[in-house]
């Protein structure tokens, strides 16, 4: 899927860009989100995201007149709907160039692109969508990460859309080390948190008032937590000692590479 960057943000992919040309075209945010699937509210959202994250606005809102105004590109929204369209030709005849590579080298290109990911949370998993239950606001997404170990990530219904996030793509799911909790699987405790994986401490670094605690899941990813010296003291942490990483689903962050 090709994306749009300009300035180290990410201005949109096809479905943004498209929502971009069928406003050019109508003059209508109603009629340009029904044209591309969205609803109207996800329209605005994604023009006011696009606009905030532009050098200047790329849609204009005008209101009042005897047909109560309407929606218009700005010149900057008009160059970026044909510098996409240029882009996306490029990218069509650069991905018929790919599909003469053989399967390692691909397989090698699809690391490379997540080994670029920059992003201040300590934990970072690749995976592989296992399953999504639908609701009417929040969706919860379930991933298979390496080792076979999986998370629950509640997202909205208008960010699984927006990432295409489906049963058999990837996903790289973002977690805080604050986000993560530490338990004891023998304490009797019952928790509301959809994701409680089972690990193995493999270091405690102390601070002054926190600590780092590193958790060496079953299937060999390694989980980061951030709890107080207090807690470790009190839940007798220390290297070998087997532990519970807990995480709420809406702690959770997913994000795509492509």
């Amino acid at each position: 899927m090709l994306w749009l960057h300009a300035g180290g943000h990410a201005l949109g992919g096809k479905d943004r860009i498209e929502l971009l040309a069928r406003i050019g075209e109508t003059g209508s945010i109603t009629a340009a989100a029904r044209a591309v699937g969205m609803s109207y509210k996800g329209a605005w959202d994604a023009v006011e995201a696009m606009n905030n994250l532009a050098d200047e606005p790329l849609v204009h809102r005008a209101t009042g007149g005897r047909h109560g105004g309407g929606t218009r590109l700005t010149a900057r929204g008009e160059q970026l709907v044909m510098t996409f369209r240029a882009l996306e030709q490029e990218h069509q005849r650069f991905v018929e160039r790919l599909g003469a590579l053989d399967g390692a080298s691909l397989d090698n290109i699809a690391l490379v692109r997540r080994l670029m990911i920059r992003t201040s949370a300590r934990n970072q998993f690749a995976g592989k969508v296992v399953g999504i239950r639908k609701g009417v606001v929040n969706d919860l997404v379930e991933l298979e990460i390496p080792g076979g170990d999986r998370l629950v990530a509640a997202i909205t219904s208008e960010s699984t859309h927006g990432l295409g996030l489906a049963p058999g793509g990837e996903a790289v799911a973002l977690i805080k080390a604050s986000s993560v909790l530490i338990g004891l699987p023998d304490d009797g405790l019952r928790l509301s948190a959809r994701n409680q994986l089972a690990g193995t401490v493999t270091g405690v670094t102390s601070g002054a008032v926190n600590a780092e605690v590193k958790v060496a899941l079953k299937g060999g990813s390694v989980l980061v937590a951030i709890i107080t010296n207090d807690s470790v003291d009190a839940l007798g942490l220390k290297e070998g000692i087997a532990v519970l990483a807990i995480v709420k689903a809406s702690s959770i962050i997913l994000g795509t590479t492509g």
